[in-house]
C-alpha cells in the first residue's frame, strides 16, 4: 500500500481498538490535523488511557498537516451544504485536505461513503 491517506479520527479510534479490518493501515504514509490528534485524544481519555496520550502525541505529529483560512471558509462552506448530513468542522477540513494534498479520505463515518475522493471502511 503506497499510496497517502488522510486519516479520519474514526480510523484512529478503530486503530487504537486494534479493530483487526482496520490493521492493514497501521504503519503507511498517512495525513491528518492537530483537530484529528485532539479528537483521538478525548477518546483516549474517555476509555481511561490518558497515559497513552504523549505516545500517541509522538507517533502522530509528524504526520500533522497545516490548513489556512481558505480552507477554514471551504470547509464552512461544505458544513453548511451538507447541513442535513450535520457534518463535522474537523471532518469538513480534513476532507478538503485530502483533495488538496491529492489523496484519500479514509473514513468509516458513513456519512461520506459516497462522497467523491473517499475510502469508505465499514466497520
Amino acid at each position: 500500500m503506497d499510496e497517502q491517506y488522510f486519516f479520519d479520527t474514526c480510523i484512529l479510534i478503530e486503530i487504537a481498538l486494534d479493530n483487526r479490518p482496520f490493521n492493514k493501515y497501521k504503519g503507511i504514509s498517512i495525513l491528518l490535523t492537530d483537530l484529528n490528534i485532539m479528537e483521538l485524544i478525548h477518546f483516549l481519555i474517555n476509555d481511561g488511557r490518558e497515559e497513552d496520550i504523549d505516545e500517541v502525541i509522538d507517533e502522530l505529529k509528524e504526520n500533522v498537516t497545516s490548513y489556512d483560512y481558505k480552507t477554514i471558509i471551504e470547509a464552512a462552506k461544505m458544513k453548511f451544504k451538507y447541513k442535513n448530513e450535520k457534518l463535522s468542522f474537523t471532518d469538513c477540513i480534513g476532507y478538503l485536505l485530502a483533495k488538496k494534498n491529492n489523496c484519500k479520505f479514509l473514513t468509516c463515518d458513513g456519512k461520506f461513503e459516497n462522497k467523491e475522493n473517499v475510502e469508505f471502511i465499514k466497520k
